[in-house]
């Protein structure tokens, strides 16, 4: 049987964890008055915010979509690759394609994004790269960079992931308020499980 080293992987563990707060921390003083455009242009969106990514950003574009919906923006997850396989044709000129991406270079991504902005959407890239290709296609750039060594290898995006989860989590907020989206609208959309049983008791 192989012996470990509980007490050290205890204090890794906490390390990971410490490490992984202060990115997120650090996001805080890289926001600027991009959000603010960003904001602006969901708030004002007249369809559906349509939420995409590729890899672990799939991931976390899936999270967002439906957080916003949770609070009061109408969202959904769209998979660009398939959309380039007939699935293009569920973007109208009234949504905004909220695009995810690491380097703002993954191809199928940037080819979804071309066709929906051809078939009359609004872009916004959530991108650590505010140069890349991605980045100049669209209407807003929300630029998100996880600072530190808080993926293994630099490459597997556990810190990172965490970090654009939070991205997505301000602008949730940030709808949610400038909607006045209210517990009782939220409790329409969200009736069921412990959460739909504790705003029935709140309401009730």
């Amino acid at each position: 049987m192989t012996t470990v080293d509980r007490a050290g992987i205890v204090a890794r563990a906490r390390a990971v964890v410490k490490q992984e707060a202060e990115a997120v921390w650090a996001l805080a003083g890289q926001l600027d008055e991009r959000v603010a455009d960003v904001a602006s242009l969901l708030l004002s969106c007249q369809g559906h915010i349509l939420v995409t990514g590729a890899g672990t950003s799939r991931a976390i574009a899936q999270r967002l979509a439906h957080l916003l919906s949770c609070s009061g923006t109408p969202a959904l997850f769209i998979s660009a690759a398939d959309g380039l396989h007939g699935g293009s044709g569920a973007v109208t000129p009234n949504d905004v394609v909220y695009i995810i991406s690491k380097g703002g270079h993954s191809a199928e991504v940037n080819q979804f994004a071309g066709i929906a902005q051809a078939r009359g959407a609004r872009l916004v890239a959530q991108t650590e790269n505010p140069d890349s290709p991605l980045a100049r296609m669209c209407d807003a750039v929300l630029v998100v960079k996880a600072v530190g060594e808080v993926d293994p290898y630099g490459m597997v995006a556990t810190g990172s992931s965490l970090v654009n989860a939070a991205a997505g989590d301000a602008l949730c907020v940030l709808l949610l308020e400038l909607r006045g989206y209210t517990q009782e609208k939220f409790g329409q959309t969200h009736p069921q499980g412990a959460v739909g049983r504790k705003l029935a008791e709140l309401q009730g």
